[in-house]
């Protein structure tokens, strides 16, 4: 993957003075709402972080941290409470979730179980393209979509210069793009089906329970019940839109499944290290799925946190971090003196994603405490007349092309609180519109620079921009469709909603 060039460009340049300029022009000259002055301070501050998020005039994490100085400056939230956005149990569910998938890396376990996913399957090319694929969103419902394309990368790689020695490029056609697309389009999907997956449904978790403080809990059995067939559609959909269209037009010959056993070889024997890891990644996402139970209304199944006293004490950050702490206890059988998990390892957990988290829920918060969530839902109050499907399907297309061009999280955290003060205003369940929006803020993939697995894929020089735009646009459309429908005909029995009544916990 190219270096990325971290000098400023004229755009950053021209969003770091210009932005600025903006908001104390709308805090000076303009007044949103003239009984509340604290909806205009909020909106300049919320226009300032989406233009320099977008921008990346500063850093993100960094762009992330003005709600911890502009809001007690302007008297919208104070400094104690606005702080304590920053630290919360998602944060640290996604803390506990990257440190076993740095131990995994640790220890090579990571590279282990794709090619053993690899190798159960046959050689043609649908199912090579169907491995790489299935590999992909395993890991990447559990780890880093990130860090499991940059593992998936060489080990394609290595099988694309295989079946170029063996069968000659004429044969190969244009089957390399489909491979390296299908790892990258995998690595967004798989991780749409749990809550640690991908950042902005750990954002969705935390701003509902800011903005409606009565909702029934999100949890990760919930969510990974409902995501998972949509996450299951859409890696359907994606495996027939590639094998279509970059299948090879000649059937291969000289290719068996030793390519994938010798590469599995290659790692040797598993180290005791790797089986406990194992065990203990298993264990962890068994207690994430089962720590509430499952209510489908007709069938009701226990959680294993009724054990316990105080079960509402115990949520998925819990469980995260118990599992995160016996690895830095466990010790290494081969290397003296060592630990599953030693600092040094844990010293690559990507703390601006923590800020970029935290900025986005203090964001929340002060659109909330502001007023600004319910002024943008009073404003757009019009649309109360449009079917709800139909508008659930608008706001799925606009967030789905809006992050091709900005960073998901940061535009998920900044649609969500506007979308629950237009449920609010429209009455309509804020998880309708709340929930597939999230959804869409993981369907980019017509950009290298939608998200870092297009940019992984596309930096090995084998596919060009056209190849992504071509492919990603009809995956996007096939996306939209999915998280709206899904939503209606499968969401709303997961999350017990009747879409003619508006909730109590939403008044």
């Amino acid at each position: 993957m190219p270096k990325t060039n971290q000098k400023a460009s004229p755009a950053k340049t021209i969003a770091l003075i210009v932005a600025p300029l903006i908001s104390l022009i709308i805090i000076l000259f303009f007044d949103l709402d003239p009984t509340n002055k604290n909806v205009t301070y909020t909106f300049a501050i919320a226009l300032l972080m989406a233009i320099w998020w977008v921008t990346e005039a500063i850093p993100l994490a960094a762009t992330a941290l003005l709600p911890v100085a502009l809001f007690p400056l302007l008297g919208v939230v104070d400094g104690k409470t606005i702080s304590a956005m920053y630290f919360n149990h998602l944060i640290f569910l996604f803390i506990g979730g990257f440190l076993m998938a740095l131990t995994m890396e640790r220890w090579n376990l990571h590279r282990r179980i794709a090619l053993k996913i690899l190798i159960l399957f046959g050689v043609s090319p649908g199912r090579i393209l169907m491995n790489f694929m299935l590999a992909t969103s395993v890991l990447s419902m559990w780890m880093s979509n990130t860090a499991t394309a940059m593992m998936m990368i060489p080990i394609a790689m290595s099988i694309i210069l295989k079946l170029e020695e063996n069968l000659g490029k004429p044969k190969m056609g244009k089957y390399s793009i489909g491979l390296l697309l299908g790892i990258a389009y995998s690595a967004s999907i798989g991780g749409i089906a749990t809550l640690v997956g991908t950042p902005p449904n750990l954002s969705f978790a935390r701003i509902i329970s800011i903005v409606f403080p009565n909702v029934p809990e999100i949890t990760f059995a919930d969510w990974i019940l409902f995501a998972l067939p949509v996450s299951a559609l859409m890696f359907a959909g994606a495996w027939l839109l590639l094998f279509f269209m970059y299948k090879p037009k000649k059937k291969w010959k000289k290719l068996s499944r030793e390519d994938f056993r010798e590469e599995y070889q290659n790692l040797g024997k598993a180290k005791p290290e790797e089986k406990t890891v194992f065990t203990l990644f298993i264990t962890l996402a068994l207690l994430w799925i089962f720590r509430s139970g499952f209510d489908l209304q007709f069938v009701k199944i226990p959680g294993w946190s009724e054990l316990f006293k105080n079960p509402e004490f115990i949520n998925d950050g819990t469980v995260a971090i118990f599992i995160a702490v016996i690895l830095f206890l466990i010790p290494s059988k081969t290397e003296k003196g060592e630990r599953l998990l030693d600092w040094k390892t844990a010293r690559k957990m990507p703390w601006r994603i923590v800020l970029l988290f935290g900025g986005g829920f203090a964001l929340a918060k002060g659109f909330v405490d502001s007023g600004l969530s319910q002024w943008f839902g009073d404003s757009m109050a019009g649309l109360a007349s449009v079917p709800p499907i139909i508008l659930t399907l608008i706001i799925v297309g606009m967030m789905s092309f809006l992050t091709e061009l900005t960073s998901n999280t940061a535009t998920t955290e900044m649609i969500l609180p506007i979308l629950a003060g237009l449920a609010i205003s429209i009455h309509v369940n804020p998880l309708l519109l709340m929930v597939p929006a999230t959804l869409a803020g993981s369907l980019a993939f017509m950009l290298p620079v939608a998200t870092p697995p297009n940019a992984i894929v596309f930096g090995t020089g084998h596919l060009q921009v056209k190849d992504m735009v071509k492919t990603g646009f009809l995956l996007n459309m096939i996306g939209i469709i999915i998280a709206t429908l899904l939503m209606y005909f499968w969401g709303t029995v997961v999350f017990g909603i009747d879409v003619n009544v508006f909730p109590d916990w939403a008044i």
